[in-house]
């Protein structure tokens, strides 16, 4: 099966801002739609006049462009109007007229329906004649003149039986009746790597049949009957990528004999007779993508050597002895694709970093150097297919934006645009919680390092600067919970602000410069923990573990939501109201049977959300409402199917984030708006597709974050912006 790589922690897709379409009439107008958005998981959303605050687990902001673009070889910028592709572009050919055909796993371009397979015309539009709608994903794709060659998973192309490969019209669309019907291992199959020389197609992948004659992994097919010619190299491991320089046919892969010879993961072969030559530079690890240049060969992949040198990933090797040269920009992960123009070899995969430079997944090498050059069109996640026209460069992959920036975890973002401001903290690892004071924002989290400082879990940052200001009290997480009913995070996971003091609650033992399980107030001058100590106590087992995930501020009272048994000297679970002065419990007791995850205040009433299915006396289930004198449920009553983790109240609505699939009586996920009188849900419908963790409102606006990838059927990750319901 055809490799696909990890690109650490950062997942996905970008946001865009919207109002869904399965919204009613009866709610207001869409809000502007700004063009950037956030690749990952926001936790936590502070609105500030102009400007967002956003943090959570993320490394890119950029536009939405779906997940292929073509750009400039000189600027990085896109060339022309481009559909977006709605899925992923794993191959990608010139139609040598300033347009591309492009093959992946995807079922619309440009709004159009295309499944796995379309042609994009030089205008930009998707020709509405080429559909050949193959029924599994494309990872390879030739042309030759009128033809276009495809190779796959698919065992059917336009409802034409055609197992892993086929020749489509290049023009109509239609499959012709070449047909090789290539099998290859069970559950494995596949075709990944085509190039044409002459009157052969040469074909790599995991196949073991094709063209009517066994062949092992590697083969070559006559063009005009579809039938395997003489041409057998039979590779003992799986070939991922090939290229042509004149009577020489250069194999990457995973093998480690090929043409009759050991050869270790790249081979060059005769192209008449399959047999290999004596060029061998012996590759560490994986080979997955070549290219030719002059008298370079360049090799992409994974490994650490090739050519008899110290190479990562990524090297030059002279077309004649097989040895690496001088050129090395060290990638930092994986190298899958690569193309070169002139002065310039281009690079896409999994790395971070290369040729000396940060570079997210895609670079412009240059060939003397081996140095990054200033071409930087920044994606937010894999490169796994490049095709050169002109000046022109097509990139696609498992992405769905180009040209964004680098942001780690926590960014302010334009409230207008949505565009990132230069403020840029940079933090090291998660930030699940912030809150605003003045110049200053508190964000509390999982990092060790925040706004140019070390700072561990807690920090306080200048809004002008980005900066970390003196204040830092520190925070220490106790030993790793291995329980299903840990906390989702460590460190600092939520706090809450009331004139000099900042509360922290979450999943550590000190902070402050004093031990204090869970839950401390901190002097918002000094940093240090004051003598207010609620003395948080619960399961502290090796499979089960305390935790403080929501607070909320009362007129002298702190709420407190998590998993506890104890607080303020008195037993209390999940749930509690604590003097603001002595830390004592007040006499407050809703007494939930599973962890609070939410909180929210109105004057008489406690919003509660979490994983209950009883509180306040009553059967409610995730979601309620809390006399907040007798801590009695009140009669609103809105049940959920599924946890809710985010709360938050305007007026005569209350909005509700989670993992849920239904709640105030209607299907609704992960996100809706209740009646503060009723329960009910309204009309309400974001049809999020994955979870709410932060709910915020400011002026007009609803401001949602979490872990989702559409929002009303539209693609869409991380972050999503509402008009306030009226």
């Amino acid at each position: 099966m055809r490799r696909f790589g990890l690109a650490g922690w950062m997942v996905g897709l970008a946001w865009v801002w919207v109002l869904p379409g399965s919204a009613q009439a009866t709610l207001p107008s869409p809000v502007p739609r700004p063009t950037w958005g956030i690749a990952g998981t926001v936790s936590s959303v502070v609105p500030a006049g102009n400007v967002v605050y956003v943090g959570g687990s993320f490394g890119y902001i950029g536009p939405y462009t779906g997940s292929g673009v073509p750009l400039s070889v000189t600027r990085g910028s896109a060339v022309v109007r481009f559909p977006k592709v709605d899925g992923s572009v794993l191959a990608a050919a010139s139609d040598r007229r300033g347009g591309y055909y492009i093959g992946g796993s995807f079922d619309k371009v440009g709004g159009v329906a295309r499944r796995n397979l379309a042609h994009v015309r030089a205008n930009g539009s998707v020709d509405p004649a080429w559909n050949p709608r193959a029924n599994s994903t494309v990872d390879a794709l030739a042309v030759s003149g009128s033809t276009v060659y495809a190779g796959g998973y698919f065992t059917s192309i336009s409802g034409r039986t055609r197992r892993l490969i086929a020749a489509i019209g290049a023009r109509t669309g239609r499959t012709t009746g070449w047909n090789p019907n290539a099998r290859g291992p069970v559950g494995y199959a596949g075709v990944y790597a085509l190039a044409v020389r002459g009157s052969s197609l040469y074909v790599g992948g995991e196949i073991t049949f094709i063209g009517g004659r066994v062949r092992h992994y590697l083969g070559a097919l006559n063009l005009a009957t579809g039938r395997a010619t003489a041409w057998n190299p039979n590779a003992s491991g799986v070939v991922y990528a090939l290229v042509v320089a004149r009577s020489t046919i250069y194999a990457g892969g995973i093998f480690f004999s090929i043409g009759g010879e050991r050869r270790d993961n790249i081979a060059a072969l005769s192209a008449t007779t399959g047999r290999t030559t004596a060029w061998d530079p012996s590759a560490s690890g994986i080979v997955d993508a070549l290219a030719v240049a002059h008298s370079t060969i360049y090799a992409g992949g994974t490994f650490s050597s090739i050519g008899g040198q110290e190479r990562n990933d990524l090297a030059g090797l002279d077309s004649t002895t097989g040895r690496a040269t001088g050129w090395n920009p060290s990638p930092n992960d994986s190298v899958l694709v690569l193309a070169v123009s002139r002065s310039t070899v281009f690079a896409g995969g999994l790395f971070t970093s290369i040729g000396g430079q940060p570079r997210n997944h895609l670079a412009a090498l240059d060939v003397g150097t081996g140095l990054a050059t200033a071409w930087n069109p920044t994606t937010d996640g894999d490169v796994r297919a490049l095709a050169l026209s002109g000046a022109a460069l097509y990139i696609g992959g498992d992405l769905t934006s180009v040209g964004g920036v680098v942001r780690h975890n926590v960014a302010a973002l334009d409230a207008t645009t949505g565009r990132p401001t230069a403020w840029n903290p940079d933090a090291n690892g998660s930030v699940h919680a912030m809150a605003l004071s003045g110049s200053t924002l508190y964000v509390g989290g999982f990092f060790t390092s925040i706004g140019g400082a070390p700072r561990t879990e807690i920090a306080a940052l200048d809004v002008g600067t980005g900066q970390a200001t003196a204040w830092n009290p520190g925070g220490n997480p106790p030993a790793p919970c291995e329980s299903e009913k840990c906390p989702a995070y460590f460190g600092v996971l939520a706090l809450a602000l009331s004139g000099s003091t900042v509360y922290a609650g979450g999943y550590f033992t000190s902070i402050g410069g004093q031990p204090c399980n869970h839950l401390a107030a901190i002097d918002a001058t000094t940093g240090d923990a004051t003598a207010w100590d609620p003395g948080l106590a619960g399961p502290n087992s090796y499979y089960d573990y305390s935790f403080v995930d929501a607070l909320a501020v009362g007129t002298s009272t702190i709420y407190v939501g998590g998993r506890f048994t104890s607080i303020g000297g008195q037993p209390r679970d999940n749930l509690a109201a604590l003097d603001a002065v002595t830390a004592k419990a007040t006499g407050w007791n809703p007494n939930p049977d599973g962890n609070v995850l939410a909180l929210a205040t109105t004057g008489a009433t406690v919003y509660v959300g979490g994983s209950f299915s009883s509180i306040g006396g009553a059967a409610r289930r995730h979601i309620a409402t809390l006399d907040a004198i007798t801590g009695a449920a009140t009669t609103w009553k809105a049940d959920a199917r599924g946890d809710v983790v985010a709360l938050a109240v305007s007026g005569s609505t209350v909005y509700a984030g989670g993992d849920f699939s239904s709640i105030g009586g209607r299907t609704r996920h992960s996100l809706a708006s209740l009646d503060a009188t009723t329960g009910q849900a309204t009309a309400w419908n974001p049809n999020i597709g994955g979870s709410i963790e932060t709910l915020a409102l400011s002026g007009a606006s609803v401001y949602a974050g979490g872990s989702f990838g559409s929002v009303g059927g539209h693609h869409q990750e991380g972050f999503a912006v509402f008009p306030l319901m009226p």
